[in-house]
């Protein structure tokens, strides 16, 4: 993977090709995640009505997806690396339109289950874990954070505009239309977009003509032999547990505070809105301080939220301040993870790289609310949940901060001219 440097967003009066991949992805994530991932929470009890079956077993769907959508994480790297994005997405985005199609004529609990594997394939080729690596091989460090800011400040709004519009379109036509509806919408537009849109960066001046396997795979090493690259999977996989366990739980434990349920819905939702405002934050201070400093202090404000949550969720007030404090860090690991980790390890291997870590953060997030709904079964109450949430923000922060000041040592297993090349490409 090279990482094209363009001294200025166009030469003359032509647009640099990135930006055009920017809008495209801003377009294509959308969509995506709105069909993909968004429109199950809405279908959820439809389905298991007509499957004859209970919420619980047809959310097991969902979790195979997001195990098969880890499972698939570091491959989906490796390709990336070696042959870029439009052959891989074009066809994760072909596969995700096939699986909403074979989704709307599930029969039975085995097909939905082995559906959704597929579903889950399809993620991991066509949404973020793909999308960023190819933003940051076009993108040199100055201008890579606009870049990734431009395709998710878009796609924050899928489940806004989708959830909304899967209900609608369920209301009048019943689920299995509403899916081949979406399979249509994402195949039409996703499918050219990515064939006709994407392709691999330019090469680097200062880059060797070509890097050999043997060279990426001892980056790959020296990376995953790296203190700081742990550090950061502890940092990230801790932060998405709370991400995904606050927002499958906020709702419930809000009602049961004596909120109505419109109520607890609507400041929920403001989890979404304002993932987009802390991306904004982090973008603007990045500027002026380190990013992992930055970081560090946003997950530091969600542990004080999520700790403070049942002092402050008696009232309203309290609640929309508490919420709205978690809420700022909601989005930002989508931000500050190509950041970090480019910064830390260059561009050379960061598919692989990156999708070590998504291999985990993914588990994360398959494991988290079950993991929290086991803790409020065992406690009876939900104030040992948001206990833990708080303390796994904690845990995030500190594991951003941890060795974030020290540099890796060239004995750690990179090869002198790969990590010069490396270097040049930042």
């Amino acid at each position: 993977m090279s990482t094209a440097s363009p001294p200025a967003t166009t030469r003359g009066r032509r647009v640099f090709h990135g930006w055009w991949i920017v809008a495209t992805f801003a377009i294509t994530q959308t969509i995506g995640y709105g069909s993909l991932y968004y429109a199950f929470a809405v279908l959820l009890h439809p389905i298991a009505t007509a499957l004859n079956t209970s919420p619980a077993v047809v959310t097991g769907a969902f979790t195979t997806a997001i195990l098969a959508q880890a499972a698939a994480a570091v491959p989906v790297g490796r390709w990336l690396d070696h042959h870029g994005g439009r052959a891989l997405m074009t066809t994760g985005a072909l596969l995700g339109a096939a699986m909403l199609v074979a989704w709307s004529q599930a029969r039975t609990i085995w097909q939905l289950y082995l559906i959704f594997a597929g579903l889950g394939v399809a993620m991991a080729m066509a949404l973020y874990e793909a999308a960023t690596p190819v933003l940051v091989s076009w993108f040199d460090a100055t201008r890579r954070p606009r870049a990734i800011l431009g395709m998710i400040v878009v796609a924050g709004f899928a489940s806004t505009i989708f959830m909304p519009l899967t209900g609608w379109l369920t209301d009048r036509h019943g689920w299995r239309a509403t899916l081949l509806l979406l399979a249509a919408l994402y195949a039409s537009v996703a499918v050219p977009l990515h064939l006709l849109v994407v392709r691999r960066a330019p090469q680097h001046p200062h880059a060797p003509r070509t890097v050999s396997p043997a060279q990426r795979r001892d980056l790959i090493r020296a990376a995953t032999r790296d203190r700081r690259f742990w550090c950061l999977v502890v940092a990230f996989v801790a932060h998405a547990a709370a991400m995904t366990a606050m927002t499958v739980h906020l709702v419930g434990y809000l009602t049961s505070r004596g909120h109505p349920a419109t109520f607890a819905a609507t400041v929920a939702g403001l989890l979404g809105v304002l993932s987009v405002t802390g991306r904004l934050l982090l973008t603007a201070t990045g500027r002026r301080l380190r990013v992992h400093r930055v970081v560090a202090a946003i997950f530091a404000v969600q542990a004080a939220a999520a700790l403070c949550l049942p002092v402050l969720a008696g009232s309203r007030l309290g609640s929309v301040l508490a919420v709205t404090a978690f809420g700022l860090g909601f989005g930002v690991s989508s931000l500050a993870t190509p950041q970090l980790l480019a910064e830390r390890y260059g561009t050379t291997a960061y598919a692989s790289i990156a999708g070590t870590l998504a291999a985990f953060v993914t588990l994360a997030k398959a494991g988290a609310p079950l993991a929290a709904a086991a803790l409020l079964t065992r406690s009876g109450g939900y104030v040992p949940a948001l206990l833990a949430i708080g303390g796994a923000c904690l845990i995030a922060a500190g594991g951003i901060l941890a060795r974030a000041d020290t540099t890796r040592s060239r004995a750690a297993g990179t090869r002198p001219a790969v990590a010069a090349a490396t270097v040049d490409r930042l």
